[in-house]
């Protein structure tokens, strides 16, 4: 028989109990042994008076240790020592094709309408700004003053980067000037999630405590596009401390329906891509918050695998979760972006060397594809009609999918103790300082009112909820290890939480507009390491559907 928890991890037990001890912001105050017994009551757990007496004073002794390591700060791009690794046991990368020569239309016009270049790809804007029938920094007003004219009602941009935008296009023309050209992106405008950093202007994480800070590094991601020539314009929208759409500014709207909010925290970068006021922009997930503003906003948002993207000098939210992705127009647009931001970085110990590659070109026939047919079939949102009908699309396609199911019989409903323990621990100087209370929303879904409680959070359940995942990790590899790409509903199933605790990369892709109209989607989900097959795939699928070509009426004028 084994031993209980209280008897064989009476150090663990006692550190829980002590943490519980000490949440209050900013507090010296001493705890008793009676509160030591009122902590049993939240951990589940029930000891002697001479148990009690006994944890006592090894308590009083952590408490010192935990008020000592207080007393030194930590910068905002310090990972912890221990890292998630997503890997499942004897994983083998799938092979990849290599990063294309991104193929640049010549026959691309200006058009009658100026207003219309709000809507085309990056190829498309890329040829202009080749051929010369478009500078950088006219290209780079014309988008800046979009964001002037409809940002009142989307409330999707937090800063404008005027003048490191325009000084970077000026640049940027006199390099083409010269017969020097940086490749697709040279002179293509964008923006990012205002989680990410950027020297020389404030990154507010979209939260009121934090309206006025500084850093003084730029995201490696964001240095990545600005080296291949990339303009960034706007730092847009996060949900405040990556939650939801409000923030401290207001609620960033859907173009399709300004009565809805966007959407998730990387809103923002949704709305701004989906009204034609940037042609792309990065985002941000840790669970949900690529694939639902995507959804929302109707473009194509693409969620790399854990550890693709560097995310250095971007705002933690779950060390083990975060991911950095795309948000654009078409699958190949994402493909584009994402080839250039990927990539190993030695300023972020969780990126890998995994080769990186994307054949475009490849057969979508020799693609084994599955799909989960019970959640299709029991789905019950306004979306299930045009799920059915792109699965009908991808047989057309000469896709046949199999069916599958998720694994199963898993404690799902408290896997999200990972996200707010970690949350808890970045945010941790907030909470103490009692700052916290200065944030919008204080409601009980709020983010607030999460990090809060993330200090009532035993270390064991955290550390047993990992161990879970880990199950979680081998179980899903043995489903999909045999397939290429899966094909799932967005969100309201199992997957959205699976693939963002397990690390897999999703690609979410418009199928349409509801019986409302409003957008809908399907996700594409892969194997570790293997955007390439869900990026064929989509990119096949809009080929054959028009969907991607969509956007909101009102935005050109």
């Amino acid at each position: 028989m084994f031993p209980t928890l209280k008897t064989k991890y009476p150090v663990f037990v006692s550190f829980i109990v002590v943490l519980l001890m000490s949440s209050c912001a900013g507090t010296n105050k001493k705890f008793s042994k009676k509160d030591v017994k009122h902590s049993q009551n939240l951990i589940g757990l029930s000891f002697t008076d001479k148990q009690v007496d006994t944890i006592y004073p090894y308590l009083l002794r952590n408490r010192k240790g935990f008020d000592s390591l207080r007393t030194y700060s930590l910068d905002p791009n310090v990972f912890p020592a221990v890292k998630f690794d997503p890997l499942p046991l004897n994983f083998n990368q799938k092979p990849q094709g290599s990063i294309p020569d991104w193929e640049i239309p010549n026959n691309i016009e200006m058009p009658n309408n100026k207003s219309e270049l709000a809507f085309y790809t990056i190829p498309q804007l890329a040829s202009l700004i080749k051929n010369k029938k478009i500078s950088c920094v006219e290209l780079t007003r014309f988008f800046i003053d979009r964001i002037k004219k409809y940002d009142d009602v989307l409330q999707s941009t937090i800063t404008i980067t005027e003048k490191m935008a325009l000084e970077q296009a000026k640049k940027l023309d006199d390099e083409l000037a010269n017969g020097k050209y940086r490749g697709i992106l040279h002179g293509i405008p964008y923006g990012v999630k205002d989680l990410m950093s950027v020297k020389g202007y404030k990154t507010t994480w979209g939260a009121a405590p934090y309206k006025d800070q500084q850093f003084d590094v730029t995201a490696t991601a964001v240095e990545k596009l600005q080296n291949a020539g990339g303009v960034l314009i706007a730092k847009l929208v996060s949900g405040s401390l990556a939650r939801g759409d409000v923030w401290f500014g207001g609620k960033t709207k859907n173009p399709w329906d300004t009565a809805q909010g966007a959407t998730g925290s990387s809103a923002g970068s949704g709305a701004a891509t989906s009204a034609g006021l940037v042609p792309f922009a990065l985002g941000t997930e840790t669970l949900g918050s690529i694939t639902s503003p995507s959804t929302r906003t109707g473009i194509t948002g693409l969620r790399p695998t854990y550890g693709r993207v560097s995310r250095y000098g971007v705002m933690s939210l779950s060390w083990s979760m975060d991911k950095v992705g795309p948000m654009a127009r078409s699958a190949q647009d994402c493909a584009i972006v994402y080839s250039i931001i990927s990539g190993k970085d030695p300023k972020d110990p969780t990126t890998t060397d995994f080769s990186v590659g994307i054949d475009l070109n490849r057969d979508i026939k020799t693609l084994k594809v599955g799909y989960l047919k019970e959640d299709i079939e029991k789905d019950s949102s306004k979306s299930k009609d045009n799920m059915v009908k792109a699965l009908e699309t991808f047989k057309k396609m000469g896709i046949e999918p199999e069916a599958l199911k998720l694994p199963e019989d898993l404690p799902y409903n408290s896997f999200d103790v990972i996200l707010r323990a970690e949350a808890g621990a970045f945010f941790d100087d907030l909470v103490r300082s009692g700052d916290v209370d200065k944030m919008v929303e204080q409601d009980q879904r709020s983010r607030a009112n999460s990090l809060r409680q993330a200090r009532f959070i035993p270390a064991v359940e955290y550390l047993q909820a990992n161990r879970h995942r880990a199950v979680l990790i081998e179980k899903m590899n043995e489903l999909i290890k045999e397939y290429d790409v899966v094909i799932s509903p967005t969100s309201g199933n199992r997957q959205l939480i699976i693939t963002n605790l397990t690390g897999h990369p999703v690609i979410s892709i418009p199928t349409g507009l509801d019986k409302d109209k409003h957008p809908t989607s399907i996700t594409l989900v892969g194997n570790l390491y293997d955007e390439a097959s869900i990026l064929v795939l989509a990119k096949a699928f809009q080929e054959q559907t028009e969907f991607d070509e969509m956007h909101p009426s009102g935005y050109l004028d």
